[in-house]
């Protein structure tokens, strides 16, 4: 079966809106029963054929909790990263045009919300708590089941001002800890979550078309896909109001921008010397904590902003500046337009086989923003750290039980 036909496939399934029905058939996350793979061809929704089987849809829950994440299956297959060079609004960031081929993967359905993320936010007071009563030491401070958590928030009005609903877009952290929200999550399911990289961002996004959006050429018909300037009232708004790209992705453009892996070039991809890349050969790894990329324009943007090969590149002194502290916070970011920046989980079909290849999604990969990590953490008490593992849901427990006997 080619590429192009399972892309066909897929989007035609997604058109039918049937894409749910195989959700309670993939919720399953041991090695030999990987999440979103099956056996046996589906007869209905959506999948992609691979070697080891057919992905499909499925829906995961965070140990510990009640709640659901969504995961969409994307074909593999190649495109033109970037802009051409008669497209309308098109910068200098957004080009050369380069070909990219890309491997199959799983990405959030939906992006990442206030409520699955304020489980990873509650780390903070578990972790402290295991430290008051001497549970789970941390021998390794940058071990492979170790993971950061932020700072309690000094003044939640700069994180919630444009709304905190559990159905709203998580925003306002920094790459650092949209990585440790996925290293997180990822020991917790026992399947590899990361954060997209800028290919595989736009592939995503692009669903087969060379369009500026997905649906054509015509800004004014954004208003049904995307919460952006000119229709959000300057607030976040629930994922999966809209309607979604053809390959069933929810707010892929507005509502919150999306962190990928890689570092802003001003210049383009013009690094990218292959004829055909892949994607791992288009990352653009971060040497230095500014700029970084993410995607997709945000509630605050313009519709240009908000295009396929739009990049928008993170800035320390305009998205921290409302910030007091020195050195500035590792996890969290003040000001426009930091405040509307989120995450999509990506999953590949292949994980990384060792600790230190799945850690290389993980970590900051700048020596200096793990230094401000650990000196906040350490020398100021802000942030925390701890091991993450699979008793950790049942660890939590205890430490209730410790601290009700406490305060008896």
């Amino acid at each position: 079966m080619s590429v192009v036909f399972r892309m066909s496939q897929l989007h035609f399934c997604m058109w039918l809106g049937c894409f749910l029905t195989l959700g309670s058939l993939c919720n399953a996350t041991a090695k030999d029963d990987p999440a979103g793979l099956v056996k046996d061809k589906p007869a209905e929704g959506p999948f992609v054929e691979t070697d080891r089987g057919y992905m499909v849809p499925y829906k995961s829950t965070i140990p510990g909790t009640e709640i659901e994440f969504e995961m969409i299956p994307i074909p593999g297959g190649t495109f033109q990263l970037g802009s051409p060079e008669d497209e309308s609004d098109r910068t200098e960031a957004e080009g050369p045009q380069k070909t990219i081929s890309i491997e199959p993967f799983w990405i959030g359905k939906y992006e990442v919300t206030w409520d699955e993320y304020k489980r990873y936010m509650e780390l903070h007071d578990i972790f402290k708590g295991f430290e008051s009563f001497q549970m789970r030491a941390v021998k390794d401070i940058h071990g492979p089941d170790v993971v950061t958590a932020p700072s309690n928030l000094y003044d939640p009005t700069f994180t919630y001002s444009a709304g905190e609903g559990p159905r709203e877009p998580a925003a306002t952290m920094t790459q650092f800890a949209a990585k440790h929200y996925t290293k997180w999550l990822s020991i917790l399911c026992e399947d590899f979550y990361r954060l997209p990289s800028e290919a595989e961002w736009e592939y995503a996004a692009r669903a087969g078309t060379d369009t500026p959006y997905f649906f054509g050429d015509d800004p004014d018909e954004l208003e049904d896909y995307a919460w952006f300037e000119d229709n959000s009232d300057e607030l976040r708004h629930d994922v999966g109001e809209l309607k979604p790209n053809p390959w069933g992705l929810y707010d892929i453009y507005g509502n919150v921008a999306e962190w990928t892996l890689d570092a802003y070039t001003p210049e383009g991809y013009g690094f990218i010397k292959s004829d055909q890349a892949t994607a791992g050969e288009a990352i653009r790894w971060p040497e230095k904590e500014y700029p970084l990329v993410a995607r997709g324009g945000s509630f605050e943007m313009t519709a240009a902003e908000c295009r396929s090969a739009a990049r928008l590149g993170s800035d320390d002194e305009a998205w921290k500046a409302d910030d007091p502290n020195v050195p500035k916070s590792p996890w969290w970011y003040t000001t426009y337009p930091g405040t509307g920046v989120g995450i999509r989980l990506l999953r590949p079909l292949n994980a990384p086989e060792t600790d230190e290849a799945k850690e290389a999604y993980w970590k900051a990969r700048v020596e200096y923003v793990e230094w401000v990590a650990d000196h906040r953490i350490d020398n100021e008490g802000r942030g925390a750290r701890g091991v993450v593992d699979l008793e950790l849901p049942k660890a939590r427990e205890e430490l209730k039980d410790k601290e009700a006997e406490a305060r008896n």
